[in-house]
């Protein structure tokens, strides 16, 4: 389906005037254009369904032609077609027209239109062709639904209502109820459907679609007994175990939540649900970066799935150089690379404009960042050095602002870490050992302005290649004992944040991860702090709730 506008861009009315005239003049191919368009711009305006209304009239045919079906189609013909299926006596038809508008373009109210909340049309459709539309609502809309998003799913709600009302015994139809209401914040509804559900037809879904409602109202114990007992009807449904497990751990019961895991595992040890909670909850347990390595290794090692998990990312996000870069500290803010010699040639425009579309100082963790530092992957050696160097401006973008209004110093941590990401992708055919990728980030490593930049890279490649771990593991326990034994004569600044990157090393030995754990308490000074804090501010996420498997 093509997007929500076209080229034109114009105002509802200026639309609806092109299309009248069109009308007046037969030319009905362009008059259709035009309330395609005017659909487009105000879904629910009675003027603009009125001139649908004398389009059709006009065709002679209830004007369907007008708005053929095809590969790409302007979303404004969409529910113009909808709109005349339901005219035309075949509403089921136009719901799921109105359905593929509101998941292309989820923000325009498509289906706030009389005939979709007259209560006559839950009797028309009938309970089983409610259900679907429903279940097609909640597969194109996130759950939850954020607050200000939720207005154009009133109208779906209303059905919901109508067709709940007309067939109370429905099970199906009170359960996708149920998941409509609870994504759109009316829990103590969701609660009422799904327990009518049951009631009507035990089942294993009803269940589901109970322990959801109950967990959404806040009754924590009640949700977990509905789901035990969805188990009970299909012990083989692993999925369940996995939300099961989500919920235990949303409530600090980690080791509950394992034991779910373990069971679930004991069935089947490649179920990818399974697998990924069980990391997630061990990482949760102990903090020990083995399990997310084991994780994203079995990610690379699956790369089709059930569906889109998001336990790597939650487990980095927040965490320094997991899931995001710490502040540099002392002097070496804003200073360009050692190695990078100051006779080093400028970067091209083109390696800056590449840099400031992808530098950030965030990632979801990192094998992402390894996969979206690819965009630097063309650019040559000198033009990476060049970056270092001469870090380019910070973007003409919302976080580029704040980054230059606040501390210019983290934009140039920025370009020094994805920098440092883009030489992993220089000459990716030569072998890691002999490779200018690793002699050069080798090199930095050992230097002080760019050593955390390049240590990262490093712990990066290890990350997405585990031929190279102990020769990684060797160089970052190096470097983290020539620092701890300087601290014992003067302040190092950079102690916490290289201890930090050690602990983000896969395979590291035991004596080193124990010094690294011991360093990470090193006081931070002021500005370290301060930046901190920014870092903070910037990259404060959306929390959702630890998501088991997406179920209805």
């Amino acid at each position: 389906m093509a997007e929500g506008t076209d080229d034109r861009a114009l105002p509802a009315t200026e639309e609806l005037a092109l299309a009248r005239r069109a009308l007046d003049s037969g030319d009905l191919a362009h008059a259709a254009d035009h309330v395609a368009g005017a659909l487009a711009r105000a879904p629910t305006l009675p003027e603009v369904h009125e001139t649908l209304a004398h389009l059709a009239a006009a065709s002679g045919d209830g004007g369907l032609d007008l708005f053929p079906l095809q590969h790409h189609t302007f979303v404004g013909a969409v529910v113009a077609r909808a709109h005349l299926l339901a005219a035309a006596g075949r509403p089921a038809e136009g719901l799921d027209l109105l359905v593929a508008a509101t998941a292309n373009a989820p923000g325009a109210n498509w289906a706030g239109v009389p005939w979709v909340t007259s209560p006559d049309l839950a009797e028309r459709i009938g309970p089983d062709r409610a259900a679907r539309v429903l279940m097609q609502v909640c597969a194109a809309a996130p759950d939850p639904v954020p607050p200000a998003d939720r207005a154009p799913l009133a109208a779906y709600l209303t059905l919901a209502r109508n067709a709940v009302t007309v067939h109370p015994e429905h099970s199906l139809l009170l359960g996708t109820a149920s998941a409509l209401a609870r994504r759109v914040g009316e829990a103590t509804l969701a609660v009422r459907w799904a327990s009518r559900s049951v009631r009507a037809a035990p089942s294993k879904m009803g269940e589901v679609w109970l322990g959801y409602a109950l967990r959404s109202a806040g009754r924590t114990r009640e949700a977990l007994a509905a789901l035990r007992r969805a188990v009970d009807h299909d012990p083989d449904d692993l999925a369940v175990y996995a939300d099961i497990a989500g919920t235990l751990a949303d409530h600090g019961r980690i080791e509950e939540a394992l034991s779910w895991m373990e069971r679930a595992l004991a069935r089947n040890p490649s179920f990818d649900c399974a697998v990924h909670t069980a990391h997630r909850l061990r990482f949760l347990r102990d903090g020990e970066v083995r399990h997310l390595v084991a994780l994203a290794d079995f990610v690379r090692d699956h790369p089709v799935d059930s569906h889109e998990h998001g336990d790597l990312a939650e487990c980095c996000r927040g965490r320094p150089w997991l899931g995001q870069l710490t502040p540099a500290p002392g002097d070496a803010l804003g200073s360009s690379a050692a190695g990078a010699a100051p006779t080093t040639p400028a970067p091209s425009a083109e390696a800056a404009r590449r840099l400031r579309q992808l530098a950030h100082p965030a990632w979801p963790h990192p094998p992402a960042a390894y996969d979206t530092a690819v965009g630097l992957a063309t650019l040559d050696l000198p033009d990476l050095l060049g970056l270092l160097a001469h870090p380019p401006e910070t973007p003409q973008t919302a976080l580029g602002r704040v980054l230059a209004g606040e501390d210019p110093a983290l934009w140039v941590r920025c370009v020094q870490v994805w920098t440092c990401l883009g030489l992993l992708h220089h000459r990716t055919d030569e072998p890691w050992a002999d490779s200018a990728r690793r002699r050069v980030l080798v090199e930095l490593a050992g230097g002080v302005e760019v050593a955390e930049a390049a240590l990262f890279a490093l712990v990066t490649a290890a990350w997405v290649d585990p031929s190279v771990r102990s020769d990684v593991a060797q160089v970052v326990a190096e470097r983290l004992t020539t620092v701890a034994e300087a601290a014992r004569e003067r302040p190092m600044p950079t102690a916490a944040s290289l201890a930090h990157l050690a602990l983000a090393t896969p395979d590291l030995d035991p004596d080193t991860t124990a010094l690294a754990r011991t360093l990470t308490g090193v006081p931070a000074g002021p500005r370290y702090r301060r930046l901190r804090a920014l870092l903070h501010r910037l990259l404060r996420p959306f929390r959702p709730r630890l998501p088991g498997p997406p179920l209805p």
